[in-house]
């Protein structure tokens, strides 16, 4: 209905209203000035200077003509300016970009293009990447600031944070729905799709975690996995912000310094992937660690081996573990396996956080009973608002009213999911999202190749590795060497197949189609033969 109030009394009520991500600093800086933020390098930061600082940022955003709506790119590793800009683009509801700085030029000038963005930002070691994406994109018009230093027709972001400057919040009205973030997920296409996110969704995702993840103000976390993933900044970083807890920031989870900032942080939060904890667990330093402090560990991207629980739990005997499973689109937490479920549901994903309703339909929407396999479907306000630029897709995802993960799953008696497959043809490697369709097409570019299927098979370190099944044309010989060297010229390093193998022919189904489960029952045991 209209608003009963005048135009200028219901604006009024708006600001007075206003809860964005970007409000989440100020008031935690109001809460807690001195407290602690975020601990990046030699920066330490409490909460007042660290909302000084983005709002420095933010009036230099916008002083450079960035505005409400405008999409801002970031290709960087973890670092003190990143969390910053999260924050300061929040406080303009400019839409932030983040970039898997694992990605090529080809791959980030995709996203750059098709997210049209107005600026972007690079760390100095990923400048020729950007350099180039920029011109592959054409979107050279585009503001263009390095973290690590200035020059080069790029402007020094430590400038816009560091100089004295304006550190007034911006003036700027941020709805809920208003999108604050776009994402880029890689699917069962061969090009990503733009997951938009906005404060709604973000500040109840953040709610979810809090209460069934057991987090308070009084955390010291360590943050080590890229920022770029929602799951890292999200469910974690940003928590941390709202909640007044503080952040201990790596530039990458090498387990020689997770385990040192642990000790000198005396952090009592952390979380990795499975094999980034498996990796802490095979470190030489781990038994001479004074790893006390800890009390939480989480993990996600996949499950947890049920020997690694075991180990931890001998290992680390006062941590508490939880699962969170999800996808970007539920920006991006869906359930939760909680401590006193871990070894009794091991390899579950949990139940449907606090937040969330989680159901499993057949391919007509209608609900499953438990036991049957089905879609994973959910009702949240942490879901996306949507594919940006893509209607189909969006209204695909969101068929009945409810969003749809392309997972396969099923429920117990007790309500517990357990994801028996991926509808989407997902490979999840070390943490990252793989899709098989995207690996398939770079690898069809190559002459040699007739026929090509990909998918994961189990490994002891990365979880899943990526598994390619090559058919050679008539009359070709081809060498697992010569794939893996034509991949690395089309995919990023984690993309490429960690495993070829060859056949005369790909397993079929009557209508054609590949029959991956067959690929997948029959190259089980490759990690261990290859061992």
């Amino acid at each position: 209905m209209p608003s009963p109030f005048s135009a200028e009394t219901a604006e009024a009520i708006q600001h007075a209203r206003q809860h964005s991500v970007g409000d989440l600093l100020r008031r935690t800086a109001l809460r807690l000035p001195d407290k602690l933020a975020i601990v990046s390098g030699e920066r330490r930061a409490t909460y007042r200077e660290f909302d000084a600082a983005v709002n420095r940022c933010a009036h230099r955003l916008a002083e450079r003509g960035l505005a409400k709506g405008d999409r801002l790119a970031l290709l960087s590793r973890n670092c003190w300016e990143y969390a910053v800009l999260v924050f300061a683009t929040a406080k303009l509801g400019v839409v932030l970009v983040p970039v898997n700085f694992m990605l090529g030029a080809e791959e980030v000038a995709f996203i750059l293009g098709h997210a049209g963005v107005s600026g972007l930002i690079a760390e100095d070691a990923l400048l020729d990447t950007a350099a180039e994406a920029l011109a592959r994109s054409g979107r050279t018009g585009a503001l263009r600031a390095r973290i690590g230093g200035s020059g080069g027709g790029w402007e020094s972001v430590a400038d816009w944070i560091d100089q004295p400057g304006d550190e007034t919040a911006p003036a700027v009205p941020v709805a809920d729905d208003d999108p604050l973030r776009l994402m880029y997920t890689s699917g069962t296409e061969s090009r990503p799709k733009g997951v938009l996110l906005s404060s709604r969704s973000l500040i109840a995702q953040y709610v979810s975690c809090a209460i069934d993840g057991s987090m308070t103000g009084d955390d010291i976390e360590v943050h080590s996995l890229p920022l770029y993933h929602c799951a890292q900044l999200d469910c974690f970083l940003s928590v941390d912000v709202y909640l007044g807890a503080t952040s201990v920031i790596l530039p990458g989870p090498d387990p020689a310094a997770l385990l040192a900032a642990v000790e000198r942080e005396r952090a009592t939060k952390l979380f990795a992937p499975p094999t980034v904890w498996i990796s802490l667990l095979r470190h030489p330093a781990f038994d001479t660690t004074d790893l006390s402090s800890l009390r939480k560990g989480y993990y996600g991207a996949s499950p947890m081996p049920a020997e690694v629980l075991r180990e931890l739990a001998r290992r680390l005997p006062d941590v508490q573990l939880w699962n969170f499973y999800g996808q970007t689109e539920m920006a991006p937490l869906a359930t939760i396996l909680r401590p006193h479920e871990q070894l009794a549901k091991a390899g579950s994903a949990g139940r449907a956080s606090i937040n969330v309703e989680t159901r499993i339909v057949d391919e007509d929407g209608r609900e499953l009973p438990p036991g049957e396999v089905g879609e994973i479907v959910h009702r949240s306000p942490h879901a996306t608002l949507g594919y940006y630029e893509d209607e189909e897709k969006t209204a695909a995802a969101f068929a009945g009213g409810w969003f749809h993960s392309g997972d396969l799953g099923v429920l117990d008696e007790e309500g517990y999911l357990s994801v028996v497959d991926r509808k989407k043809d997902m490979i999840k490697t070390g943490g990252e999202n793989v899709a098989s369709r995207e690996v398939e097409e770079a690898l069809y570019l190559h002459d040699g190749i007739a026929e090509v299927a990909v998918f994961g098979v189990a490994h002891p370190h990365w979880i899943e590795a990526v598994t390619a099944a090559v058919v050679p044309r008539e009359g070709v010989t081809l060498t697992a060497d010569e794939v893996l060297a034509h991949a690395r010229k089309h995919l990023a390093g984690y993309k490429c197949p960690k495993y070829v193998v060859f056949v005369d022919a790909l397993p079929k189904n009557p209508s054609g189609k590949i029959v991956k489960r067959a690929l997948r029952e029959g190259h089980a045991n490759l990690a261990r033969d290859a061992s």
